[in-house]
């Protein structure tokens, strides 16, 4: 991996291994969830971290975008929330150094219906990772369009979430059945999760509606809105196609350097929450 992904301030962190699980969700698609997920791994892998992406999207879309061949897919997020492997068996090594996935496929949809009938159905995930995740310091979940039992899953088993917002009309009212699920399972399952932060994504700085989306998302979040925005930029498209995160596949374009810029920021709370 270039040097130049190296983020020197957060290059040489000492103390003692702390890992951090982090959700990335909300239940609208399209909004750049799970572009956000994988080149935020991308750059957090960049800075000498072993970080694990947890496809939890039926869909598999993290797991296309960092190269995982379907070959490559026999045992996959859904073996491990049934109980039918342990984490550590399906995990993949991607072609990013330090990086690895645990991908998702198409049969991951049943599992919705399946875990309902499960002990412990809202955990699974969360004993998984106690059970065999130890070895990384960050782990994203992707997260599915929903408010589901996946979704519920990721957020009993994280530490802090992270919502990609699109910078439309009705932005805030759908964050804000996000939060409530956040606060009733905070009450009933993981009294320590937290909103990590909030990143603004597809922001058109030409488009006055973006930049009122904004304004409104900023005026009423504060603090937990990132600095960082996410362009519209056609690199962040193209590069799933050729299975890369766009931080490989055109350092350069300014979708790169938007979520360089967020991984730092990302980082820098991270440690704060470490302080």
């Amino acid at each position: 991996m270039t040097e130049s992904l190296i983020l020197p301030s957060q290059a040489d962190e000492a103390g003692p291994h702390r890992q951090r699980i982090l959700a990335i969700s909300n239940q609208k698609g399209g909004v750049g969830k799970t572009t956000t997920a994988v080149n935020l791994a991308t750059a957090i892998a960049a800075v000498h971290k072993k970080v694990l992406v947890i496809d939890l999207d039926p869909q598999g879309n993290a797991s296309t975008s960092l190269g995982i061949d379907h070959r490559n897919r026999t045992i996959s997020t859904y073996q491990v929330l049934t109980g039918e492997a342990p984490l550590s068996a399906a995990i993949v090594a991607s072609a990013v150094p330090g990086l690895s996935v645990v991908p998702s496929g198409v049969d991951l949809a049943a599992a919705e219906i399946e875990l309902i009938d499960l002990e412990n159905r809202q955990a699974r995930l969360r004993d998984a990772i106690a059970a065999h995740g130890d070895a990384f310091d960050y782990i994203l979940i992707d997260c599915p369009p929903s408010l589901g039992l996946l979704t519920l899953n990721a957020l009993v088993a994280a530490h802090a979430v992270m919502v990609p917002l699109q910078a439309e009309f009705l932005a805030l009212e759908g964050i804000s059945h996000l939060a409530k699920t956040i606060e009733r399972v905070r009450k009933s399952f993981n009294p320590t999760l937290e909103l990590q932060g909030i990143v603004l994504t597809m922001v058109d700085g030409r488009n006055k509606l973006s930049e009122a989306v904004e304004s409104d998302v900023r005026g009423y979040y504060g603090a937990k809105v990132y600095k960082t925005t996410i362009p519209r930029n056609v690199r962040i498209s193209e590069a799933p196609s050729y299975g890369k995160p766009v931080l490989l596949y055109d350092f350069q374009s300014k979708g790169a350097r938007a979520y360089l810029d967020l991984a730092g920021e990302v980082l820098k709370r991270e440690q704060g929450v470490a302080a």
